[in-house]
């Protein structure tokens, strides 16, 4: 049977507006803006939709323009306020299956630090306080993808595990990519000063998948890498954080795996 054929009106002038949860790029979730209306990517720290709000009265929008809201993994710093601005715009979430029992509050998030910042960072505690919980709209398997033309964008939501089992990244046809902790720069937490060296995030629970996934994002011809913590990074800044992470891999494995 033939399938249905879809038609979606979409823009090709779309921008990548940062919205500082946090000053100085440490923590940043985005707003993307066309003539269509915009999509919210990551909600940040509980109690900080004052922030949203700030960047899209700027734009000349309001909570009930968010077509959609992605959420790029469930670390409080991206999906901590996703209850509340689901409410305020009525807009669904997307997000991947592999972080639902944490967005839903049924299981508490572990943490595998990159260095002694992120080991540092969890004894705190501030990184596993827990926030209200909510359940995705429509959520992704391993092998999904969203296409984003259906609300107005050239660009798809794709699974990117690595960071999270369930971390998502945001693909635009300009060759934008949004892609949550899969990468990071700046010092301590992101952001502040060199901004454009990538590092690792502070936690990191796959780092041989990450490598993959940043690769295919290369290989797919992205330019330029919007994070959650600092950046943006350019491509060659990139492909230098995966020869770098994969050296790292390789000193870490036994002789005979290598």
């Amino acid at each position: 049977m033939q399938g249905k054929i879809m038609e979606y009106v979409t823009s090709s002038i779309t921008k990548i507006h940062k919205i500082p949860i946090f000053p100085l790029g440490m923590i940043n979730a985005f707003l993307l803006v066309n003539e269509q209306g915009c999509i919210l990517v990551d909600t940040g720290l509980p109690d900080t939709e004052n922030k949203v709000e700030k960047m899209l009265r700027q734009q000349h929008l309001n909570f009930t323009d968010i077509k959609l809201i992605v959420i790029t993994h469930a670390h409080i710093d991206h999906a901590g306020n996703a209850a509340k601005i689901k409410t305020l715009s009525g807009a669904p979430v997307v997000a991947h299956r592999g972080d639902l029992p944490y967005f839903k509050g049924e299981k508490k998030m572990h943490f595998c630090s990159t260095g002694w910042f992120g080991t540092f960072f969890s004894k705190i505690g501030l990184i596993q306080k827990p926030y209200v919980s909510f359940e995705p709209d429509i959520l992704l398997s391993k092998d999904e993808q969203l296409d984003l033309r259906q609300y107005g964008f050239d660009g798809d939501v794709i699974p990117t595990p690595g960071h999270t089992e369930g971390s998502v990244s945001v693909l635009m046809d300009n060759k934008n990519a949004i892609v949550g902790d899969l990468i990071s720069s700046g010092i301590l937490l992101g952001g502040i000063i060199r901004t454009n060296i990538p590092k690792r995030p502070p936690f990191e629970d796959d780092p041989e998948q990450v490598s993959k996934e940043l690769e295919s994002m290369v290989n797919k011809g992205m330019n330029t890498f919007f994070m959650g913590h600092g950046g943006p990074l350019q491509q060659k800044e990139v492909v230098q954080h995966i020869e770098n992470l994969e050296m790292s891999i390789c000193k870490k494995k036994p002789q005979n795996q290598v």
